[in-house]
């Protein structure tokens, strides 16, 4: 994953944890009322206890297991690897422009594609001018180069 997606997983991990002790607090309270077979915020606390823990577990392994590569840092910038910004056209010439990303990271609407993508596992190693045939759901469509760009690598250490 990128730097910036690691950042983002700890920051979710670092807020649930702080709302964790809230909720702790109130299933708490709801439990001294006395009969919880008809507490609704004890039962709505537990629920909402569950999510949050059943999350944190899952943010814990992410980050224990987590391969931050930083696209700053890339060499061959001539060519499509993890990190790169690439433009691309269409067979009718409609133009798009993707960010391959981790698969954490992956959102359509900001112009993020996980690496596992169809689109992004046809477009590595690829150069600008190249055509690749991706498999789209209507069937295989070729696709052609336009652009790659990774991100400024003294930006990157800036931070």
């Amino acid at each position: 994953m990128t730097p910036e997606g690691f950042r983002r997983i700890e920051a979710e991990y670092a807020t649930l944890r702080a709302d964790r002790h809230g909720v702790v607090a109130i299933v708490s309270w709801a439990a001294s009322n006395g009969d919880r077979s008809e507490n609704a915020d004890y039962k709505e606390g537990k629920r909402r206890l569950r999510e949050i823990d059943r999350r944190l577990g899952f943010l814990a392994a992410r980050i224990a297991n987590a391969e931050i590569v930083d696209p700053a840092m890339q060499t061959q910038r001539d060519r499509v690897f993890f990190g790169a910004r690439v433009t691309y056209a269409t067979e009718d010439d409609r133009e798009f422009t993707i960010r391959i990303v981790g698969v954490d990271e992956a959102n359509l609407s900001e112009g993020t594609v996980s690496i596992a993508a169809p689109i992004a596992r046809a477009l590595l190693r690829a150069r600008v001018g190249d055509e690749v045939t991706v498999a789209a759901p209507g069937g295989p469509e070729r696709i052609e180069i336009l652009a790659i760009s990774y991100p400024d690598p003294t930006a990157s250490r800036c931070r």
